[in-house]
């Protein structure tokens, strides 16, 4: 699944629907929901940013920000996946009843 573009030299990203729109047009939840995918989704893509192929200077800005953003994500992916996952552990086993933890 593609989650950044460069077309027409101008970045975009993926909206809920699957179309993509303009990166300067990104909100809140549309970053939430693109972490949500780059942790959750196993085939993602992102075009990677070039100062050459986007030439629009907001849409540089953002684009190479949220494209450095998601690819670190990517790359740690695992290690914060586990790391969510013991920290729920440690919460579900605090909230489980006395008796089912002594079994």
């Amino acid at each position: 699944m593609k989650l950044l573009e460069i077309v027409d030299s101008k970045g975009h990203f993926r909206l809920k629907d699957g179309s993509f729109a303009e990166i300067d047009k990104i909100t809140k939840e549309d970053l939430l929901r693109l972490v949500d995918w780059t942790l959750s989704e196993d085939d993602i893509e992102y075009d990677e940013y070039s100062d050459d192929a986007v030439k629009n200077q907001a849409h540089q800005i953002v684009y190479k920000s949220v494209y450095e953003k998601l690819t670190e994500l990517r790359s740690r992916r695992n290690k914060f996946v586990d790391e969510s996952e013991r920290m729920y552990l440690a919460d579900y086993e605090g909230y489980r009843p006395k008796q089912e933890a002594d079994k």
